[in-house]
């Protein structure tokens, strides 16, 4: 019996050449495939860095584009910045409770019915509509329907509408990751459900939950089509994103790229690295907040 157990695990070992050559194949297709899609991200990585870098320095950094001609050397895009930050913060302050809501509601609620089915078929049209859309839906109600004019809140609205399907989609996949052990062991504690979901299944899947929303932030960090027509163009520096015009790093460098002169079209891509970097440092935060969060969850 030995024997033949022996020669049975050593068949097992033995891969045919044809089994063999086929896994190699696979593999290179696989490397090929993460080759090609490397190599655009790395160009166009190159590409924004080698043209920006030239921009980048203190005054650019913290001067605004006001009395700055287009031709001109100089200005910044502080005002942009500044912009860029209000309006994605006051986005992600509409945006994540909503989706939030939505997605434990789909998964922790909804037994299929009417309004779930609802629900769930209105995101996926809210995640495939256009950025365009959004920022006429808000020109329309807000501006044109309720009277109010251009200003980084209306742009925040637009930004919230394209934020909220992400944010509820991939809340939605992480809270159904958690094992139903959890939530079996505390109905069994007679622990109410929404003591549940608050103490046991979000901080269970609060680190898939804040990259859901990181995603969602990068998503709309760049969107330029809906605040060309709610926060309009402004060179000046208005901290205030609910009365008049404000910048954005989008429209930014949507103005600069527009002039021909090489001094705007140098501030666009120094705009482009900020952006870039902005977008970089958020995703850095969020993997820090994940991984000091590790320790307490073993």
């Amino acid at each position: 019996m030995s024997t033949l157990s022996a020669q049975h695990g050593s068949s097992l070992k033995q891969v045919s050449p044809g089994r063999k050559i086929k896994d190699r194949v696979i593999q290179g297709l696989v490397y090929a495939a993460f080759l090609l899609a490397v190599i655009p991200l790395v160009s166009v990585l190159w590409t924004v860095i080698s043209h920006g870098i030239k921009s980048l320095n203190a005054t650019f950094l913290t001067h605004s584009m006001n009395a700055v001609l287009p031709t001109d050397k100089g200005g910044g895009l502080y005002h942009a910045i500044i912009g860029t930050l209000e309006q994605v913060a006051l986005a992600a302050a509409m945006a994540v409770p909503l989706g939030l809501m939505s997605a434990i509601y789909l998964v922790e609620y909804a037994q299929g019915g009417r309004l779930s089915r609802a629900v769930s078929f209105f995101v996926d049209v809210m995640t495939g509509i256009p950025s365009i859309v959004a920022g006429l839906f808000v020109l329309a109600f807000w501006q044109l329907g309720l009277g109010f004019g251009f200003s980084g809140f209306a742009g925040s609205m637009a930004l919230a509408i394209l934020m909220v399907p992400t944010v509820v989609r991939t809340t939605e996949e992480m809270l159904k990751l958690v094992p139903n052990d959890l939530r079996e062991a505390a109905a069994a504690l007679g622990v109410p459900r929404w003591r549940t979901i608050s103490f046991v299944v979000i901080p269970t899947a609060l680190t898939g939950i804040i990259s859901g929303v990181m995603l969602g932030i990068a998503r709309i960090m760049g969107e330029t089509a809906p605040l060309l027509v709610t926060i309009f163009i402004t060179n000046a520096i208005n901290t205030d994103p609910f009365n008049g015009a404000q910048g954005s790093l989008p429209t930014f460098i949507w103005d600069q790229s527009t002039n021909p002169s090489q001094n705007a079209v140098d501030r666009a891509w120094g705009g482009a690295l900020v952006l870039i970097l902005i977008i970089m440092l958020l995703n850095l935060v969020a993997r820090l907040i994940a991984w000091l969060r590790k320790p307490a969850t073993r």
